[in-house]
């Protein structure tokens, strides 16, 4: 009589210790899957942070083949490709992550300016006339800015930029688009304030202290404004100068300048001495 209640009590037993070790397989199973999670997306930084442009595409080519669903591969692939000055495929990345059914506003935002970088002013801008007006980002209107130059929209153009610039706590380059914007208009005294407030913001931000003497050269203002510049610096801006007026007809002006530009660089500045070369070879 007490053998099948020792057989019941085993038999239990077993299932008991059976069904344990299944929840115990169970959790560490969840555990390691949650641990690989943890190691991919720091694997995913290191990638998109700090390895080779190329290696990161090809490492993001590779995870969201094998996992075309994860938006935040697709994502990381967009931005690798960009860094890789890569734009046509990047733009193709970008629409990829703009039809996946968790793309945001911001995700619209990259694409177009995947697109402006591939030079396609159109489809940027039909990009952008798709995020509501109440997406107000720094980017956007940058971005925005730039497809109203592109259609020599200028006054929705200074519109966006003056947006954009309030949008940021660092609107250098702003400011040094936004100048570039009226050079091009033939602005010069508009474009050289702007520039000022583009060094004046960032003043380790020598495309804008380039332009703006670009902009006092082409008002035949061919001395130097006060700038936090370095040797070289100094010498490279006195070169431009120096073209600009060669180029107005100032020939004179333009060799004491690229003279000078040689005298300051601290090495020997060999462009600035071929131009002068030229230009005295030409007055003989």
């Amino acid at each position: 009589m007490r053998h099948p209640i020792l057989i019941s009590l085993c038999v239990t037993g077993t299932l008991v210790l059976g069904a344990c070790a299944q929840s115990s397989d169970e959790k560490v199973d969840r555990a390691l899957r949650d641990l690989n999670v943890v190691d991919e997306t720091g694997l995913n930084d290191v990638m998109l942070n700090a390895a080779d442009p190329g290696e990161a595409v090809a490492y993001f080519q590779r995870a969201s083949t094998a996992d075309p669903d994860r938006i935040d591969l697709l994502r990381s692939l967009g931005q690798s490709l960009i860094r890789a000055q890569r734009p046509t495929e990047a733009a193709a990345a970008w629409t990829r992550v703009t039809e996946h059914p968790d793309a945001t506003d911001e995700d619209r935002v990259a694409l177009a300016d995947a697109l402006i970088r591939n030079s396609d002013w159109t489809r940027a801008g039909e990009v952008l006339n798709t995020i509501p007006p109440t997406y107000e980002t720094y980017r956007r209107y940058r971005l925005e800015a730039m497809v109203a130059d592109s259609k020599q929209d200028w006054k929705k153009a200074d519109s966006f930029y003056e947006v954009a610039a309030g949008l940021t706590t660092k609107p250098g380059s702003v400011y040094n688009n936004w100048g570039f914007s009226k050079l091009t208009r033939g602005d010069h005294a508009g474009a050289e304030r702007l520039f000022a407030e583009a060094v004046r913001h960032d003043p380790a931000l020598f495309t804008a202290k380039n332009n703006l003497v670009l902009a006092r050269g082409a008002q035949r203002n061919y001395a130097l404004p006060v700038l936090p510049i370095s040797q070289e610096e100094r010498a490279q801006l006195l070169y431009t100068l120096a073209l600009s007026a060669v180029k107005q007809g100032d020939v004179a002006i333009g060799k004491g300048l690229l003279q000078e530009a040689v005298e300051t660089h601290p090495q020997h500045f060999e462009e600035a001495a071929r131009n002068l070369r030229a230009l005295e070879s030409n007055s003989g």
